[in-house]
């Protein structure tokens, strides 16, 4: 094994090869995505509000409101409401 600047190359090697299969599972994982958006796409939903919904589930109630609370507020300070 060879020790660089106190890392093995071995070590550093599996650290490298580790992170390359992650990437390569997250484009397989974002490709199974895109084919699920388009599926519900060909069957009539608009896929940048499903986006926007699974932005929203991902957030926490209180930080949902939060923000839907100051949209509201700024909607109405430029007469949108």
């Amino acid at each position: 094994m060879t020790d660089v600047g106190g890392v093995t190359a071995e070590r550093l090697r599996s650290f490298i090869e580790r992170v390359e299969r992650l990437e390569e599972e997250k484009s397989e994982v974002q490709e199974q995505i895109k084919e699920v958006l388009s599926e519900a796409k060909g069957e009539g939903f608009d896929v940048k509000i499903l986006r926007q919904l699974l932005r929203l589930r991902k957030m926490k109630p209180h930080d949902r409101a939060e923000q839907e609370e100051l949209l509201e507020t700024y909607k109405a300070a430029i007469g949108m409401v």
